[in-house]
């Protein structure tokens, strides 16, 4: 079992009660569908010619490169769902703590997500993807109760 001193859990109290990790949940979740577009392009063989027309280019890819073009489509879809809840979230003053515990969650599914997406694991990316969905919708939720 860690031990840790209470310097480190006042640190991490501080961290999930701030502000600043709202936003960086928020630039992590923003970010997350460009790494799997490097992903895609790196995946399918992209050269600086194919830079012309990128979109193009990924639209021809098969196999792990059209999975993780996949994988960036749908993080980009799921965005404004997890920046509205969030943002509705701290307005309407839920507590920072769940707010972070719902939004890491859903950083952490996202990933899984695109892992699966990427192993081609369908069924349980599936699973993973409700998953991912159901953190900011019960967010919304918590705001919903609070009106």
């Amino acid at each position: 079992m860690p031990c840790y001193d209470s310097a480190e859990i006042v640190e991490e109290t501080e961290w999930m009660q701030s502000i600043s990790g709202i936003i960086w949940l928020i630039i992590i979740a923003c970010l997350l569908p460009y790494v799997f577009t490097v992903i895609a392009k790196m995946a399918g063989g992209f050269k600086p010619a194919d830079n012309q027309n990128p979109r193009d280019f990924l639209s021809k890819t098969t196999g792990l490169s059209a999975r993780a073009n996949a994988v960036q489509q749908n993080s980009f879809e799921s965005l404004p769902l997890f920046i509205a809840s969030v943002l509705m979230a701290e307005y309407m003053v839920v507590p920072q703590i769940v707010v972070m515990t719902f939004g890491i969650a859903y950083i952490v599914l996202r990933v899984l997500y695109g892992i699966c997406y990427l192993a081609n694991l369908a069924t349980l990316r599936s699973v993973i993807w409700m998953l991912s969905l159901l953190c900011p919708i019960c967010l919304l939720i918590m705001v919903i109760k609070l009106t």
